[in-house]
């Protein structure tokens, strides 16, 4: 039987490809600490399962393509809450962030098309692009810079005619890093000099650690309104995300009208989740502060713990749910999985995301992983005890593995 090349050509999840090693570790009794996930552990607001409970339907009907009006006015409505303006008429419902990049990459690139993004980036940007058949052509950035973007004129060296937009997230997976004004102004030049579109993955907006950083998204530029894509998810934003709700939102009504014949084609989102969803912008008290709060602990809990490994190199996230680290091995990838199947410290063990997965270059991130704090703060200090002493013992067998 023959496959297609699509699907040959796809990689596993870097940060799912290690589970079942995980999941064998665990059979044996060993404690793991699963720390390559950005997956949250904090409750979901209540709104979101009032919103559900409420649903007075007898029946579970196809909802509008586009999503229902009531959750696209909670987006509409959240937007404004960060000064971003953005109707009910130009955001359309999508299944999860993912669903709304693969879409934006089958509505602008023919196959052979590039996109440049800033690397490392979100391991599962790779699969989207595979799946549309686009190149991404990295924008390199550096640990040594905190990895902030280079100067427009690099940028603009990696344009070719192929070339229709530039893909980032900010606050960015995997390094927390959180562009300035002047990056995001650096950008949109590009893209205006040039006729690119911006896809701008905002769905860690809220997660901001430092008072002195003024966030700045591509959409408050009017001048740029005809270029930017906003890509949105209540996943993090709100603990949900297994509830699949995402958004596409853009000013250019010609390209949302292209977006919209690809959600018809799915026919619709889940209507069930979108109920909960619509609900969330109900939420009460300072959940939204509240959540931010606790994961600026545990980002300064772990990033502390970092800084006392002999060895280890990473910034320190300004945003986002992770830090990228540099480990004092050779491939993090052999590292990741050793912890895995033969290490274990007092019967404890990790799970890391290995760095090479979030760069397209190939020899690029060889010794560099990244690390969710999304778990408890006890799970926190356990996971770097047994990182501290798995470093120790590693360095003493490494070449032979």
């Amino acid at each position: 039987m023959n496959f297609s090349n699509r699907i040959q050509e796809m990689n596993f999840s870097p940060i799912r490809k290690l589970m079942p090693f995980a999941d064998a570790a665990e059979k044996k009794g060993i404690k793991v600490y699963k720390l390559q996930i950005g997956q949250p552990n904090i409750a979901a607001p209540d709104s979101f399962f009032e919103g559900l409970h409420n649903y007075e339907g007898k029946i579970i009907p196809y909802s509008d393509s586009k999503g229902i009006l009531p959750l696209r006015e909670t987006f509409s409505k959240n937007y404004k809450k960060y000064g971003l303006s953005m109707g009910v008429d130009e955001i359309l419902v999508t299944q999860g962030g993912s669903e709304a990049i693969l879409f934006v990459m089958m509505a602008i690139c023919n196959i052979g098309d590039e996109i440049l993004i800033p690397e490392p980036f979100y391991s599962n940007y790779t699969s989207f692009t595979c799946f549309a058949g686009v190149k991404i052509v990295p924008i390199p950035t550096k640990i040594e810079d905190d990895f902030h973007l280079p100067n427009m004129e690099d940028i603009e060296k990696l344009i070719t005619p192929k070339t229709r937009g530039i893909l980032f997230s900010n606050p960015v997976n995997p390094t927390g890093t959180v562009y300035t004004g002047k990056e995001i102004e650096t950008i949109g030049k590009v893209a205006k000099k040039h006729n690119l579109y911006i896809i701008a993955d905002e769905v860690y907006r809220q997660f901001i650690y430092d008072e002195s950083i003024e966030y700045t998204s591509v959409a408050q530029f009017k001048e740029l309104e005809n270029n930017t894509i906003l890509v949105d998810s209540i996943s993090k934003h709100y603990s949900a995300c297994g509830a699949r709700i995402g958004s596409i939102a853009t000013k250019n009504k010609e390209l949302l009208g292209y977006f919209l014949k690809l959600c018809q084609s799915r026919l619709c989102v889940s209507t069930m989740e979108q109920y909960a969803a619509a609900n969330l912008i109900n939420t009460t008290g300072n959940y939204v502060e509240d959540v931010r709060l606790e994961y600026k602990k545990r980002r300064d809990l772990m990033y502390g713990y970092l800084q006392n490994i002999p060895g280890v190199v990473c910034p320190k996230p300004c945003g986002a749910l992770y830090i990228f680290a540099k480990l004092p091995v050779k491939e993090s990838e052999k590292f990741a999985k050793w912890l895995l199947t033969d290490y274990s410290y007092e019967n404890k063990t990790l799970m890391v995301a290995p760095g090479p997965g979030f760069y397209q270059t190939p020899n690029k991130g060889t010794s560099e992983v990244r690390l969710s704090f999304c778990i408890s703060e006890d799970d926190i200090e356990n996971g770097m005890i047994v990182l501290k002493n798995a470093l120790e013992a590693y360095k003493n067998i490494e070449d032979s593995i």
